[in-house]
């Protein structure tokens, strides 16, 4: 019988596992990726476990842990192991489901459950195309409000390397000075995150790019491929020094991404590369609607194509959705 036991932490060292597993079980969820695990250890404690070739992963938040369905073949039998073993946690929403697939799988072997979104944990999917160009008058105050921002800022875009790694991490300790990190426990968590994303993007093969405005680094952001038609935005971070810095790390990241793939999908905790409704937020009032993959408890929807994680930009965009399942239900 499986037991919390059978776990194990995910760490740096699994990359090379956990890239060949996802080579033939892709994800379409920002949140079982393992750049998104290893980053967020320190605040999520990601544990996996492998069984009969289907991977299982958990995590434990404030000491309360959460099950994902196998990763892998379908198996039943070991779906109602994990089941089982979620029954045995503290919290009240244990199971977690990131894909519609899965979550179709799921409730034609028990139609009796109930499943609810997650809304915190979206991930918004978008045409790279859209937001690299912005067409339309949709995008029209975008337009101008980035326009304003190469007249007045004087920017230049520079690839993340070892020149100006410094600086970047300088640049970290700058923006979580304005969002006074310290006092916000979520934001802390969220340094901690993009601190070991930049200290280890060799080994997680992270690209990235720095906005210099006025001589100064004033917005990156840190993203890769997720599947073959999807990439993911980690990170995308923005000071409030030069208006409209934030469209443009936006603009700069979807354009080298629109090169490669043909659809962005968002993914971080916090929203596009930082606290919904900041400066360094896509909203959806700025950005339109969008389809979205909607994660709850019990289950997690996904999509494909580029990933912000918890804002709500306009465009065209899917939300893939995190779906979770209380205890009473199973």
């Amino acid at each position: 019988m499986l037991s919390s036991c059978d776990f194990k932490p995910v760490t740096l060292s699994d990359r090379d596992f956990f890239v060949q597993h996802y080579r033939r079980f892709p994800q379409r969820h920002s949140d079982n990726t393992f750049t998104n695990m290893v980053c967020w250890n320190y605040y999520a404690n990601y544990r996996y476990a492998i069984v009969q070739d289907c991977v299982l992963l958990s995590s434990t938040i404030a000491g309360k842990t959460r099950y994902r369905p196998p990763i892998g073949p379908r198996n039943p039998d070991l779906l109602h192991e994990v089941l089982a073993l979620a029954l045995k946690s503290d919290e009240t929403r244990p199971f977690v489901v990131l894909d519609q697939e899965t979550l179709e799988w799921i409730s034609g072997i028990y139609p009796e459950l109930q499943f609810q979104p997650e809304r915190m944990y979206f991930d918004y999917v978008y045409l790279a195309n859209d937001l690299a160009h912005l067409p339309g008058k949709g995008y029209s105050t975008i337009r101008r409000q980035l326009n304003q921002f190469m007249k007045t800022c004087s920017p230049l875009v520079e690839e993340l390397g070892t020149d100006n790694i410094e600086e970047i991490n300088d640049f970290v300790e700058q923006w979580c000075e304005w969002k006074d990190c310290d006092s916000n426990p979520d934001l802390a968590s969220e340094k901690d995150a993009l601190c070991f994303a930049l200290a280890h993007y060799r080994e997680l093969e992270l690209s990235g790019i720095a906005i210099r405005s006025e001589g100064k680094i004033g917005a990156i952001s840190l993203f890769e491929g997720q599947n073959e038609d999807t990439a993911l935005v980690h990170f995308e971070k923005g000071l409030p020094d030069c208006k409209g810095i934030y469209r443009a790390i936006n603009a700069e990241t979807a354009k080298i991404l629109a090169k490669k793939i043909h659809l962005y999908q968002p993914g971080e905790r916090y929203g596009c590369g930082g606290d919904p409704g900041g400066e360094d937020a896509l909203s959806s009032s700025s950005y339109g609607p969008g389809a979205y993959a909607r994660p709850g408890r019990a289950g997690e929807g996904g999509l494909t194509k580029l990933i912000c994680r918890s804002s709500e930009p306009e465009g065209k965009v899917q939300m893939r959705e995190r779906i979770i399942m209380g205890l009473e239900l199973i």
